[in-house]
């Protein structure tokens, strides 16, 4: 797709697809590799693992991959900083759904983009994203819901989401969704059975300041100098 298609829907829309981003190979290598890292380092209740970067250079190698820098070039701008990655799991022991929420009041300060790559076939039975596209216009009062041990602490309110505006984004392995921060979000839970993971990994435009956020320790500039 042509350049400025990319920017022109992600700026309509709130969100971007990128098919194919990695091979089914390349998907199931960074899957063994979180695995490992999980392996390594424990996981807790919540299905989410914050630092795989950190933990691995092949996500880091990964958050630079040249097809996601330069789509992430034409919607961010010539800056491209990534900040942090995560790794969500759901299988049987962690099946539950993602409620729905925007991402900026976990961080303020600049607009954020963050990278969901699909790691297994993301279905509605196992659990895959749900968006509303056009959302990212509004950023809205979030509900507290600090200590609920699935996360998710700020949730949008039920009435913010109008059923006849969702939609389903089932991917296939390798596939990536770019995202804006204030782009309502949420998923299924996981009734499948079988695992369905995602690879999250989170973007700024280095052009804008911030505060120095703890969670960003790999953080590095993607394209340029």
């Amino acid at each position: 797709m042509a350049s400025s298609m990319i920017k022109e829907q992600f700026q309509m829309n709130g969100y971007y697809v990128l098919n194919r981003l990695f091979t089914e190979e390349e998907a199931a290598e960074l899957k063994k590799e979180a695995q490992n890292v999980l392996d390594k380092n424990g996981v807790d209740k919540s299905g989410v693992y914050v630092g795989m970067a950190v933990a691995s250079p092949l996500f880091k190698e990964a958050a630079a991959h040249p097809l996601l820098v330069k789509a992430l070039e034409e919607i961010i701008g010539d800056h491209v900083i990534f900040l942090s990655d995560k790794v969500v799991f759901k299988n049987a022991t962690t099946d539950f759904g993602s409620p729905w929420h925007q991402d900026y009041p976990y961080w303020y300060g600049s607009h954020k983009y963050s990278v969901w790559i699909a790691l297994d076939d993301a279905t509605i039975e196992n659990g895959c994203l749900r968006i509303v596209p056009g959302s990212h216009h509004s950023n809205m009062e979030h509900a507290d819901f600090t200590g609920r041990e699935e996360g998710f602490s700020n949730r949008l309110k039920d009435e913010d989401i109008k059923p006849e505006t969702i939609v389903d984004l089932t991917a296939s392995r390798g596939d990536a969704i770019i995202f804006h921060d204030l782009l309502f979000h949420a998923s299924y839970p996981n009734r499948s059975g079988k695992d369905r993971w995602a690879l999250i990994s989170t973007y700024k435009d280095g052009n804008l300041e911030d505060p120095d956020y703890a969670w960003a320790k790999a953080a590095f500039r993607v394209n340029g100098q």
